[in-house]
């Protein structure tokens, strides 16, 4: 179910990297379904294939760009192809990420690299490239963040110095690139079900989601739809006088940590 008008983005262009699975691809979808022409970019064709027909099947238009967000040539060769294809670019949506839980002591160089790489320096590179064609008409941009940025997360070093990185960038980008008129935020999304997170994070321990759950003050995950409907809003004239900001879609989790766990309603600690 869309909350928005059917029209909200007809005319615009959206590019958004990592757009072959999870959150990349409801996000494509979703704005798809208000008007947007998608320019899906990823590493695999064969995943940004299945979003593209997926899209086109419901009445939308989309294409694949297959790039790797690490290397500056084939990102500047998917914004020229965007252009190309479509003429203009107007959002652009910075969601490929590499993540992996390991201890820091264990942490190898690569996998650092691997994560500072993806995440760091994908979104300034895409953000760098697509610069030009925001400037021309106004644009948006929106990083996806992850509360580790600014909190603790054990097992999470490499992932959350890069989304630090990224959440300075947008910052700075919003100061720096307001007089273009082009608009930068983010987005923190909270717990939910991803191909991602099922695989790096809620098969790392069997009770890992009731626990996470717990701290979590709407007490439930949330869901791919709910992240991709802010998404949707930030990138949007909805949110035209806003910018530099970071969005939490987490049900309150960066919030809780501990603190809900006294329920004042039964008078006993929540379970």
């Amino acid at each position: 179910m869309s909350y928005y008008a059917s029209d909200l983005l007809t005319g615009r262009v959206a590019l958004i990297t990592g757009a072959g699975t999870g959150l990349g691809r409801r996000m494509a979808e979703r704005m798809a379904g208000v008007g947007a022409r998608i320019a899906l970019v990823g590493r695999r064709a064969d995943k940004l294939g299945e979003v593209a027909r997926a899209i086109e099947a419901a009445g939308g238009a989309a294409a694949a760009f297959p790039a790797d967000v690490r290397d500056v040539a084939q990102v500047q060769a998917a914004v020229d192809g965007v252009v190309a294809r479509f003429g203009r670019l107007d959002i652009l949506v910075n969601n490929a990420a590499g993540n992996f839980l390991c201890p820091a002591e264990k942490l190898s160089p690569n996998g650092w690299n691997a994560v500072i790489n993806i995440v760091l320096n994908g979104t300034f590179f895409f953000s760098r490239a697509a610069f030009p064609h925001l400037a021309k008409d106004g644009g948006s941009i929106l990083n996806i963040l992850a509360a580790y940025a600014w909190l603790a997360g054990p097992g999470t070093v490499h992932s959350a110095s890069a989304k630090a990185g990224v959440l300075a960038m947008t910052r700075a980008l919003a100061v720096e690139w307001a007089p273009h008129r082009i608009r930068v935020n983010a987005i923190s999304p909270g717990p939910i079900h991803t191909e991602g997170t099922d695989k790096n994070l809620w098969s790392a321990a069997p009770d890992l989601e009731a626990r996470i759950i717990r701290q979590v003050p709407l007490r439930r995950l949330g869901t791919a739809d709910e992240v991709a409907d802010a998404a949707l809003f930030l990138s949007s004239d909805l949110a035209r006088w806003i910018t530099g900001q970071v969005l939490p879609v987490d049900g309150g989790h960066w919030l809780g940590n501990g603190v809900y766990d006294w329920n004042p309603a039964r008078g006993t600690a929540a379970t």
